[in-house]
């Protein structure tokens, strides 16, 4: 790392460090190795109609995106004098005073050991949700394995005060493990039968033929409400919006309130919508991120829906290190039961491609290329009227060019 990151890092320290203490305002901390974004804007959804809110911007959560969510809410870092007008700023406004948001949400992200431990120095919260981890979870290239992921994680929980909470996936065994190690109140959010904030009933909505959204129940203490959510699909929906609701109630909220709240819930960009797409086709649009978890919960959406082929986008998924082809090809062979159409973009994504011919796609419904500009011309000519095409991959494949490619024009 060079001197000067290091120096940038330390003021943007000293600075939210600075805030906090200045404003005092309720952290919300959220972690987990999939689903952190959706969480956050559902919590934020939920938070907004009885509190002054403020969430951190796209994944805006390691040592410069987190500062820069408590010291002004920026949305975007780049350019020349990006830098110098943060410090300028956030010590005006600490000196001055100003306006501060009465809660915080934040993401906090763990690319490497030791990251949760230098972000929780940073910002503290009072209350933390863990979304899922899964087997194989992401970044585990830098772990020593899963367990370590793990281990990283939970220091979120551990260092929750006593009257905080700890929200925690029921259905996630790691992440249900970690009530063990946290002070807090417990809180377990999922489908399983025991879960605190259990969903039932979950449905990929359809209209007209169409793709409208999800619809799900609520239950908690004996009572239900019913969430209807449009635009996104998929049950990593339904976990974002049932940690929310146990946020709201942590918060004092009915049942009433929270489902009325998560009807304002945007699904971020890039991550479960369906998109009208040329030739009269659809796109199931997740293309911002992928890990073993999330490529499986998304192969089992598209396996609800109806259509005349469904077609996959499958890029590689980065990060995982010695899992790669193991991952990989249990992809390929998940894949091989919902697909007509495969096209693998990247060396690892070959893996899949190569078990799902082997488990029963043709080679002609199969296509390998090495990047998305490669690709997408062919993914262009070959998709047709009536498809489901299904985009997902690791962020750095750029899969949303193929996305742009072959999306229709905005009605």
């Amino acid at each position: 790392m060079s001197f000067h990151k290091k120096v940038l890092m330390s003021v943007l320290r000293f600075l939210a460090r600075w805030a906090i203490r200045k404003y005092q305002p309720g952290i919300i901390g959220i972690t987990g190795s999939v689903g952190k974004t959706s969480t956050k804007e559902a919590v934020l959804a939920v938070l907004r109609q009885i509190r002054k809110v403020r969430a951190s911007s796209g994944n805006f959560n390691n040592e410069f995106g987190l500062p820069l969510t408590i010291l002004g809410g920026w949305t975007k870092a780049g350019g020349i004098f990006f830098w110098p007008k943060v410090i300028a700023v956030s010590l005006f406004r600490l000196l001055i005073g100003t306006s501060y948001p009465e809660v915080l949400i934040l993401e906090y992200g763990a690319d490497r050991p030791g990251d949760l431990k230098y972000l929780l120095d940073i910002a503290r919260p009072q209350i933390g949700i863990v979304t899922a981890i899964g087997d194989i979870p992401v970044h585990v290239e830098f772990y020593a394995g899963p367990d370590a992921v793990a281990r990283e994680k939970s220091h979120l929980v551990e260092s929750l005060p006593a009257q905080g909470f700890a929200i925690l996936n029921f259905d996630d065994d790691t992440v249900y493990d970690m009530r063990e190690r946290t002070r807090a109140h417990v809180m377990t959010f999922g489908f399983g039968e025991r879960a605190e904030i259990r969903t039932t009933n979950f449905e990929n909505r359809m209209e007209n033929g169409e793709p409208a959204g999800i619809a799900f129940k609520l239950e908690y203490g004996g009572s239900f409400v019913p969430v209807r959510l449009d635009g996104t699909f998929g049950r990593v929906q339904a976990y974002a919006a049932a940690a929310a609701a146990a946020v709201g109630l942590a918060f004092g909220m009915n049942l009433v309130k929270i489902s009325e709240a998560l009807s304002y819930y945007q699904v971020p960009p890039r991550r479960g919508k369906i998109l009208q797409g040329i030739k009269e086709t659809r796109i199931f649009d997740d293309s911002y991120n992928a890990s073993p978890l999330s490529m499986h919960a998304a192969i089992d959406t598209i396996k609800e829906f109806k259509a005349k082929r469904k077609v996959a986008v499958f890029g590689d998924m980065l990060e995982i290190g010695k899992y790669a082809i193991e991952a990989h090809e249990e992809v390929g062979r998940l894949a091989a039961k919902v697909f007509d159409v495969i096209f693998a973009i990247g060396p690892r994504a070959r893996f899949i491609a190569d078990i799902a011919n082997k488990t029963g796609i043709a080679k002609k419904n199969i296509f390998a290329f090495d990047t998305a500009d490669e690709a997408k011309m062919t993914v262009q000519d070959v998709i047709a009227k009536g498809d489901l095409i299904l985009v997902k991959g690791s962020r750095a494949m750029g899969l949303e060019k193929i996305v742009e490619e072959i999306k229709g024009p905005i009605v």
